[in-house]
Formats: structure tokens, sequence, C-alpha cells
């Protein structure tokens, strides 16, 4: 079932009743209900938003993700449950005792899959993808040689245009990408939490101050449709400074986004947890390629 996305940018307290998500003013009558079950992620964007324990426990209990931003408005933490699967502990000694080999070749699957995304995007939007389509080709164990770097300039470049600079704090259209990215890198942490992996532990990025370094790896792939929503935006809001509630709401519509995994088509959503339930395989030896989506 596809979970929904709860964005909350008002002074609003929030509350259980009927294992539903109560949204009320403060000291007032409330407004809306959403079924607990129904939904995915809660993002509070609001520094004056009150909720219950209760609720807290609730959203927990069903592996919701909720999502809190900071006095600038961006996605800066987030509640994730730490029991979400039942042979958890199994799972955590599988990947915590993956083979160097093991861990190499799924790093080499994630950064194919990115590049050949990446290629399908710039082929999408009338720019030429063929030389990021042979550097896909070329990556090899562990990606040693950055084929993934060396793809990522000839794709920013192609995107945006040749001025633009890949930074966290840089010009537009920097602060959708990130912003985008953050909700994804969510995304990916609930997916695996569902999936009874651990987020700390990567298979290739091991920053010692990163507490989610294998959603890092396993977002990789997926970043192309955060890509593909900031092209609308700039299209739609050209010469936008500032990130408004507006870029947000369409950045939000990333969880609902039609992708292709497999032989099915599934909302970005679920294809993440089919994403992370083929790791987990992958870590106990039942296979070894990880299920990524192929950007359409």
């Amino acid at each position: 079932m596809l979970k929904r996305t709860l964005f909350i940018s008002n002074p609003y307290h929030l509350s259980l009743k009927n294992r539903q998500l109560v949204v009320s003013e403060k000291a007032g009558m409330p407004l809306k209900t959403a079924p607990i079950e129904d939904i995915g992620f809660v993002v509070l964007d609001n520094p004056q938003i009150s909720f219950t324990m209760k609720l807290v426990e609730e959203l927990n209990e069903n592996n919701v993700a909720v999502v809190f931003c900071d006095s600038k408005h961006l996605p800066s933490s987030m509640l994730l449950p730490l029991d979400a699967n039942h042979i958890q502990n199994e799972l955590f000694r599988a990947q915590i005792s993956a083979s160097e080999p093991l861990k190499k070749n799924l790093w080499k699957q994630t950064v194919e899959a990115k590049i050949k995304n990446q290629a399908r995007l710039l082929e999408k939007v009338g720019k030429n993808g063929s030389q990021l389509k042979t550097i896909a080709k070329s990556v090899k164990s562990d990606d040693g040689d950055n084929r993934e770097g060396f793809a990522a300039r000839i794709y920013w470049n192609a995107l945006f245009g040749k001025e633009f600079i890949r930074d966290r704090y840089g010009n537009p259209p920097n602060m959708y990408l990130n912003y985008g990215y953050i909700i994804l890198r969510s995304a990916v942490a609930r997916a695996l939490s569902g999936s009874g992996l651990l987020a700390t532990l990567g298979i290739h990025h091991r920053n010692r101050y990163n507490a989610f370094c294998l959603a890092d790896d396993i977002m990789e792939p997926y970043r192309p449709w955060v890509d593909e929503i900031v092209l609308k935006i700039e299209k739609e809001w050209p010469g936008q400074l500032m990130l408004e509630k507006e870029q947000k709401a369409e950045l939000l519509q990333l969880m609902t986004a039609d992708v292709r995994i497999g032989e099915s088509r599934r909302p970005l959503m679920v294809a993440l947890s089919q994403t992370t339930a083929s790791l987990a395989r992958c870590f106990t030896g039942e296979t070894r390629k990880i299920s990524y989506p192929v950007f359409e």
C-alpha cells in the first residue's frame, strides 16, 4: 500500500486517537486526521509544533519516519524505530560480517546503476547520455578509479549548464537538490530499518561522524528522480532564489514517483523497500545482486 507523506508547517498540536494522527490548533478543535497505518513520513517544519508521546510511540511501531526541520526550515534529524524486523539480530550479524569482496561488488553495482540512471535522465530531457553509458560499463570493483566522480562532472554540466557547480552551499538549484536528497536519505533510512539493516554501517561510505553511511550508499541510484523534480521546479519557478513551501511540496512528491524495478512499476517509496530487502538477502548469502530501479 502506498504510504502518505504529511508536511506540517503550522504550529499545530499532534495527538493520537483511535490509531489516527489528529492535527489540531493549540487548545482548539481537531482540523484533520489520518490513519497511522497509511503514513510513511511526517515532516515537521515549525518550532512550535507539539505532540504527545503516545503518538510518537504509535508512529514508531508503524515504522513511520518522522523528519524534523531546523530554524532554516531544512530537514535536520529524524525519528526511526530501532527494532523494526523480527530477525534483526541475525541480519545485523550478517551485515557486520560481510566480506570486503562482497561489499566492493555491491558498491560496483550501485555506481553502475547510478550512472546508467543519470544517462537515462539526460536522454529524457533531450541531452546526450551516451558518454555516461560508456562510463557505466567501465566501473570496476569498488569503483577503484572513481568512475562515479568522473561521470558526475559530465552529468552536472549537461543537466544544468557548464557554469553549474554541485555544492551544498552553492547557488541555485543547489538548495532544491539539498532538500530533495535529505528527504530521499530519510526514506532510504526508513526502508533499511524496515528491512532489519543497520543504516550506520555502509558498504562504501565510512565517515566516522556519519550515522547513515549505508543510507548514503543505497540512495545513489535514486538521486536522478530528485534531479528530475528539480528540473521541473527550475522551469516552473525561474529565477527563484529561496526554497519556499511550494517547492518543498513539489519535492515531497518524490515518495510517490512511479519507478520501474524488476518486472514491475512501483511508487518510489515501495521500490526502496524492495531494494533494501534485496540488500539484506545479499548479506545473508541468498543472492549477490541488489535490486535497483531503472529510470524511465
